[in-house]
C-alpha cells in the first residue's frame, strides 16, 4: 500500500521542508552559532476558539509544530505517515493503523488507547469537526500500537482525512467533561505550547523528547497580529523572523530576499445565503454573480498574486482544469434594483475588505443596495454560519480540511455541512457530493467531484472570485521555513535562525 520510501522520506512535519519549498538552505547547525535561537513569528489569525483543534484555531497548532495526527499530507497531496508508521485496510469499513513509538509532551506514551480516546473525542465535538462531516467513524484500540477505525459507510480517502490538523492527537489530560480541549504541554508536534496569552500571544518551547529529532530552534514566540501591515512592518524592522500572510500592497516594501510567494490551493470566493434574506430566490444570486467582474479583481486588488477565479479548485489544484464541468441548473439572472443586502468579511487577510468593497461597487452597479461589514475573523465567524448576513467574501484552502477534493464540497455545500456559510441544502448537490464520496479510484473521483462543483456553482451560492498566492514574509537569517501550498506547516523541525 504504501511505498517503503516514503515512511523515511515523507514522515511528517520534521521532513516536509523536503516536500514543501523553505525559506533558505537546509544544512544543520549553520554556522553563526544561533541554530538553539527562538524564532518570532506573526500570525495573521488570532485564536477564534481558545486554541481548540476542531475550528480554525487547528492550522494555528499545526503551523507552529505543536500538533500532528495519524498522518500527513506529502507535497503531491497524497497521505504519509505520521503517528502511525503505517495502515492497512481490512475491509471497505475498517482500517488498521500501526503507531510508531512516540510520546506526549506530557511525558505519557502515545498508546493506540490514547489515540483511539482523542478520535472519539473528536467525533463528539460540536460542532463536528470539517474533515469530519458526513463521516461516521469510530475508533478502537487493538492492543498497544494499533488503531482500528471504522466508518458508517466505505470512505476510501481515511488516511487523507486523518492528515486534517483537526483531528490531531492529544493525551487523556487536554480534555475535559464538557468535551474542550486544553493543546498547552499534551501534544506530540516538535514545540511544545506552554503559555497562550488569549488572542495576542503564545509561547512555545522545544519538545526535547520529539520522536522526529531535536528541533534546531529553542522555541518559539508567536504574535497575532490581524493587520497586515503591522505584520510587514514587524519582519522590515528586525521585531520577527517570519510574518505569515502578508499583504499584496506591502509586498513591494519588503526587501526582495525576504518575500516569499506560494502558489496555495485558496480561493477567495463570494458566498450568497441561499436560505434567508433576499438571496434565498435563485434569480437574485444569479444576478449577483452576474455582477461580479473576477479579472478586475486579479490584477487590481492582487496586483497579479492571484488568477481570476474558475471553480471552487484553481490552479494549484493541477488536475482540475482539464476535468472542469460547465454549471448546471443556473436560473436566470432577475432584476436586483432596490433590493438590500449586508456583505461582510473579515480584515485578517488584509485584500479581502479591498475585494469586498470592489464587489460592492459591482453589485450596487447592478442595482443592489449593499451594506458592507468588516471585523476581525474570530469576531465574525459565529455570524456567518448562523447565516446572518446576506453574502460573505472568505478565503477558504479547498484542500486544508482533508486534502481530499471531495470533502470540502461536503462541509461546506451541503445540508449538513458544518462549514456551510452558504446554507446551501440543494437536493441535487449533496446527491452528487454522496457519489463522489463513494468512488475509491482517484481518478474517477477526481471526475466525481468536477460534477459536484458543477452542480454547487449550478446554484450561485458561491462565485469564485480569485485562487490566490500566498505572500510569506521570512528574515534573511531564517532558514528552513515550511512554505506549504495547504497552508499546513510554517515552522518544523529544521526552522531556525
Amino acid at each position: 500500500m504504501l511505498r517503503s520510501r516514503l515512511l523515511a522520506a515523507l514522515a511528517l512535519t520534521p521532513l516536509l521542508a523536503g516536500c514543501f519549498a523553505s525559506g533558505g538552505d537546509e544544512s544543520g547547525g549553520g554556522g553563526d552559532g544561533r541554530s538553539g535561537s527562538r524564532l518570532r513569528v506573526a500570525l495573521a489569525f488570532p485564536p477564534a476558539e481558545r486554541l481548540s483543534p476542531y475550528g480554525a484555531d487547528a492550522t494555528i497548532l499545526s503551523r507552529l509544530g505543536v500538533s500532528e495526527g495519524l498522518t500527513a499530507m506529502d507535497a503531491n497531496g497524497a497521505a504519509a505517515p505520521a503517528l502511525a508508521q503505517s495502515w492497512r485496510q481490512k475491509d471497505a469499513k475498517t482500517w488498521v493503523f500501526t503507531l510508531r513509538e512516540a510520546r506526549f509532551q506530557d511525558g505519557t506514551d502515545v498508546t493506540a488507547s490514547a489515540v483511539a480516546d482523542a478520535l472519539t473525542h473528536a467525533v463528539e465535538a460540536e460542532p463536528e469537526p470539517a474533515a469530519l462531516s458526513g463521516v461516521g467513524l469510530a475508533a478502537e484500540a487493538d492492543g498497544s500500537r494499533e488503531v482500528t477505525v471504522r466508518t458508517a459507510e466505505p470512505d476510501p480517502v481515511l488516511p487523507l482525512r486523518l492528515s486534517s490538523p483537526s483531528l490531531a492527537v492529544f493525551s487523556g489530560k487536554a480534555y475535559d467533561a464538557k468535551g474542550r480541549v486544553d493543546p498547552v504541554g499534551t501534544a506530540t508536534g516538535p514545540f511544545e505550547l506552554t503559555e497562550a496569552d488569549g488572542a495576542s500571544s503564545a509561547a512555545l518551547d522545544r519538545f526535547d523528547d520529539y520522536w522526529g529529532g531535536r528541533a534546531q530552534a529553542s522555541g518559539v514566540d508567536a504574535r497575532f497580529i490581524a493587520d497586515g501591515t503591522a505584520r510587514a512592518n514587524a519582519l522590515r524592522t528586525g521585531e520577527v523572523d517570519i510574518a505569515e500572510a502578508v499583504p499584496v500592497a506591502q509586498a513591494a516594501a519588503l526587501d526582495r530576499k525576504t518575500r516569499r510567494d506560494t502558489a496555495t490551493t485558496r480561493t477567495t470566493s463570494l458566498l450568497l445565503n441561499s436560505a434567508s434574506g433576499p438571496l434565498k430566490d435563485p434569480k437574485l444570486r444569479a444576478a449577483a454573480r452576474a455582477a461580479v467582474d473576477t479579472s478586475a479583481l486579479a490584477e487590481g486588488v492582487y496586483e497579479g498574486y492571484a488568477d481570476p477565479g474558475a471553480g471552487v479548485y484553481g490552479p494549484a489544484v493541477t488536475w482540475a482544469e482539464g476535468k472542469r464541468v460547465e454549471p448546471t441548473g443556473r436560473a436566470e439572472a432577475g432584476s436586483a434594483k432596490g433590493t438590500t443586502i449586508t456583505l461582510a468579511t473579515y480584515d485578517n487577510r488584509p485584500e479581502l475588505p479591498e475585494v469586498a468593497q470592489v464587489v460592492k461597487q459591482q453589485l450596487e452597479k447592478a442595482g443592489f443596495e449593499v451594506k458592507l461589514e468588516i471585523r476581525e475573523y474570530s469576531r465574525l465567524e459565529g455570524d456567518a454560519l448562523d447565516g446572518k448576513f446576506d453574502a460573505f467574501v472568505l478565503a477558504r484552502n479547498t484542500l486544508l480540511d482533508t486534502g481530499d477534493p471531495v470533502a470540502v464540497l461536503a462541509s461546506d455545500y451541503t445540508c449538513d455541512g458544518g462549514y456551510n456559510i452558504a446554507q446551501l441544502c440543494d437536493k441535487d448537490v449533496d446527491r452528487a457530493v454522496t457519489e463522489a464520496e463513494r468512488i475509491a479510484d482517484p481518478g474517477k473521483r477526481q471526475d466525481a467531484a468536477m460534477a459536484a462543483e458543477a452542480a454547487v456553482l449550478g446554484s450561485d451560492a458561491v462565485v469564485p472570485l480569485v485562487h490566490q498566492r500566498i505572500i510569506t514574509g521570512v528574515g534573511t537569517s531564517v532558514r528552513g521555513v515550511l512554505l506549504d501550498p495547504y497552508e499546513r506547516t510554517l515552522v518544523g523541525t529544521g526552522t531556525r535562525r
